[in-house]
């Protein structure tokens, strides 16, 4: 239906709107996911109720609750809900008509417009403000169809899961404005954070006098703000509801930092905020993929861009979790999904959040170090599940935090390809180089020195997850010889003596192969199904088997062994693969079943597998831009930044262009 409606505005002349709006159809409130507007700290997940926001996600909050013995990212107050009476009546989804929803990309607002029977239309835009990283805004157009009398509320909620929950309503008043705040604050489950939210009414300036705000407290979860308002037949009437939410992870104060923020953003007014929000979005797309000739692939690219830039924001230490602020899949823990996924796309079209990515991992270098001295080893073993301290927040049962220790050399390629991107010595020298230098100690120590090439990595989890406790891992032997690799390089490139054991460890670490030359998954490996692409990174975003003939034949023996039912990204990386051999058709396929099995009603957002049921995947929208920026587009990291080699283009499209690419905003281009 989604392809359908795309085809439609197209035919009706409309494909610029089309290649930037996602509408939802079809929308059934028992099948609908919803989408996410977030600003890199704040995300809001649409609701199919009117006026509604199911979730509210704050980046960096964690803490013990609903996911037993290990944290989880905190969903805190719901305090962009509104309810509105309509001639004393409460509607819901039972009284309203011509309920759509569409999200607008280039300017990260949801619009929602309804019929409230034959008495008024409704239009509700939903902004996470991009310029002010705690700060929402809504704002609501009401058109009389006849007179009638409406009573607008912003409604702050708290979730089940908050304690010791205190509503408040106080008013600031000054010569040319009277200030409303409704705030709510309390503690995390544990107690281990504070959070707050306050929220006020935007009003016209140009209707004179405000209306009397009346604050109704209706118990320890929820209180309101409310005014009447009397609309005459043809009549319209524009306010908004600004908000803040913060966490004592981001103030020592958040309760009066909330209301602070609030009433900046109530005195700069909605046009300003309006303005700057959506100018900060434009400098954003500067950074683009624009595709020609396929309006449902521009769109689902766009998406994907829009998710991941909605996810990360320069200047903060925060990373990304699988689902991004899309809700609590994953407990919102930063897994290698982050640095092998989701980095490499955001890296090469906006450095600065990649910078904050990074700054993230080496502000938690010391608990690395820290795991990997439990562990018997020297350097930093990375968690697998890291949260706020990055300790080690795999639930006990997984074997994956003990086990799957290529993370750390995930987090070492990353570092290495910002430096690459960059050109960034002093970063290098204070950042990149003392997080790659730690695992490079890591996997010295950790390989079973047995012989001449024969540097074995035992008992280990893969890429693969479903082949546990596994010898010599071709992912994990790959990037353990990579990082290894970076660290001799970075060493040299700030004018230091590299540790020498790094260059003789990674030469004798085995790949191992079948007797056709296959590159074998691990050293049972007896080709089973297997969960994701393992073997197959070596070739990309690794160069361990670089050959067009050895990637061919390992591409035709691991394709058939995918199981269906995986994570999407394995078909992206395969899409990757097949246009660098040059393969349109088969990478062309490839990267249809990457995105279109799992789009989910009404919008079309990823899940993880498909007719999975946990979006957003934000793994898989990483997937999806590495097949067109370093697949069809032939972009390529290099010690001289990064350059175009070549690229195909599917016969699907007319051409590709790519803007905004590195430190310098370069543009490639492949007809």
């Amino acid at each position: 239906m989604r392809s359908l409606f795309i085809c439609l505005l197209v035919c009706a002349g409309a494909v610029t709107n089309a290649q930037w709006t996602i509408p939802a159809t079809d929308i059934n409130p028992d099948n609908y996911y919803g989408i996410t507007v977030a600003n890199g700290m704040v995300g809001l997940v649409s609701s199919p109720e009117p006026m509604k926001v199911k979730d509210v996600v704050l980046n960096g909050v964690y803490d013990n609750y609903q996911r037993g013995r290990v944290s989880n990212i905190l969903k805190t107050f719901n305090h962009m809900n509104m309810n509105l009476d309509v001639d004393g009546r409460r509607i819901g989804i039972g009284d309203i008509s011509n309920f759509k929803q569409e999200l607008n990309m280039q300017t990260a607002e949801l619009v929602t417009t309804f019929d409230v029977g034959d008495k008024l239309a409704v239009k509700h835009t939903l902004m996470s403000l991009r310029h002010l990283p705690f700060t929402a805004l809504t704002q609501v157009q009401l058109t009389a169809k006849k007179a009638v009398r409406v009573t607008p509320m912003s409604v702050i909620e708290a979730p089940d899961h908050l304690r010791n929950v205190h509503n408040l309503y106080g008013e600031i008043d000054r010569p040319h404005v009277l200030i409303g705040l409704l705030t709510s604050h309390g503690e995390s489950p544990s107690g281990a954070h504070k959070v707050a939210a306050s929220t006020a009414f935007l009003f016209p300036e140009e209707h004179g006098k405000e209306p009397k705000v009346i604050h109704e407290d209706w118990d320890f979860n929820m209180h309101l703000a409310k005014f009447h308002l009397e609309l005459k037949a043809g009549e319209t009437y524009t306010f908004g509801v600004v908000g803040s939410t913060t966490a004592s992870e981001h103030f020592a104060d958040p309760l009066n930092e909330a209301e602070r923020l609030t009433i900046f953003a109530k005195l700069e007014g909605m046009d300003r905020l309006i303005r700057r929000h959506r100018a900060a979005w434009a400098e954003l797309w500067k950074s683009d993929i624009q595709i020609e000739g396929n309006v449902r692939d521009q769109v689902a690219v766009r998406s994907c861009l829009y998710h991941l830039y909605s996810f990360a924001r320069a200047g903060q230490a925060y990373s990304l979790s699988p689902m991004g602020l899309s809700g609590l899949g994953y407990n919102g823990h930063v897994f290698w999904d982050t640095e092998i996924w989701m980095y490499p796309g955001i890296l090469a079209l906006q450095p600065d959040m990649a910078r904050s990515i990074m700054e993230y991992r080496y502000d938690r270098l010391g608990a690395a170090k820290t795991n990997a001295f439990a562990h018997g080893y020297a350097g930093a073993m990375f968690p697998w599940e890291s949260a706020d301290d990055g300790s080690e927040d795999t639930p006990v049962w997984a074997l994956t935090g003990p086990f799957q220790h290529h993370i750390s050399g995930d987090i070492a390629w990353a570092m290495w390809r910002y430096y690459q991107t960059t050109g960034d010595k002093e970063w290098l020298r204070t950042t990149g180089y003392p997080v790659i230098r730690e695992v490079a100690d890591f996997f010295a120590s950790r390989v079973d020195r047995t012989g001449p090439g024969a540097y074995n990595i035992d008992n280990v989890i893969g890429a693969n997850e479903w082949e546990e406790n596994i010898d010599n891992n071709a992912y994990t032997n790959g990037m353990a010889i990579t990082a290894l690799g970076y660290a001799t390089a970075a060493a040299e490139a700030l004018g230091l003596t590299p540790d020498p054991d790094w260059a003789h460890v990674a030469a004798n670490i085995p790949i191992l192969r079948f007797p056709d030359g296959t590159t074998k998954e691990n050293a049972t490996y007896d080709g089973v199904m297997i969960k994701q692409a393992d073997v197959n990174l070596l070739s990309w975003p690794m160069e361990i088997v670089r050959e067009p003939k050895d990637i061919r034949r390992d591409l035709k023996y691991y394709e058939p062994k995918l199981a269906p039912d995986g994570p999407a990204m394995g078909a992206a990386i395969l899409a990757l693969l097949y246009s660098r051999l040059g393969d349109v058709d088969n990478a062309y396929r490839l990267f249809e079943k990457s995105y279109q099995p799992n789009e989910v009603p009404p919008f079309g957002v990823l899940s993880e597998t498909a007719g999975g049921t946990n979006p957003y995947f934000a793994t898989g929208a990483g997937g999806v831009l590495q097949a067109v920026l370093f697949g069809f587009g032939g972009l390529e990291f290099t010690d001289t930044g990064i350059i175009q080699k070549g690229g195909v283009l599917p016969r699907a499209w007319t051409s590709l262009t790519i803007t905004g690419v590195g430190k310098d905003g370069k543009t490639f281009t492949v007809r």
